[in-house]
């Protein structure tokens, strides 16, 4: 199958976009959730490596082009419904921009949200930004 069959696989919203889990592939951990295009689908699956698309920025952005922090993609999957993807990847450092390992840091608890993971990396020392 070629990249564009599998895109073309691919249900995307009428914004052109699709959801896209990022997980861990070797321990299952939940490590983020982004948007892609065609085009982040076309350019992760030639280069091996995470991109995403910006709904905030409305572009690319490719994980870690900015903080070092990347994505190597080991598996692409498509859900039953063709309109959500689950990359498995492998991580390297944090996933979540404000430096914590993952992105879903904040759990329901006693009816409020309690962060339950510390940063590893201060989120300055990310992007350098001082």
């Amino acid at each position: 199958m070629s990249d564009d069959a599998i895109i073309d696989a691919i249900a995307f919203d009428a914004a052109g976009l699709v959801p896209a889990v990022a997980q861990q592939f070797d321990t299952g951990e939940v490590l983020m959730l982004a948007w892609m295009n065609r085009e982040a689908v076309r350019q992760t699956l030639a280069t091996g490596q995470a991109c995403y698309f910006s709904r905030s920025r409305g572009a690319l952005w490719r994980k870690g082009e900015t903080s070092g922090q990347t994505q190597r993609l080991i598996e692409l999957r498509l859900d039953c419904d063709g309109d959500a993807l689950l990359l498995l990847v492998d991580q390297q450092g944090v996933a979540c921009h404000t430096g914590r390992r993952d992105c879903f840091f904040r759990a329901a608890r006693d009816g409020a949200w309690t962060e339950i993971a510390e940063p590893q990396v201060a989120p300055d020392r990310l992007y350098g930004r001082t």
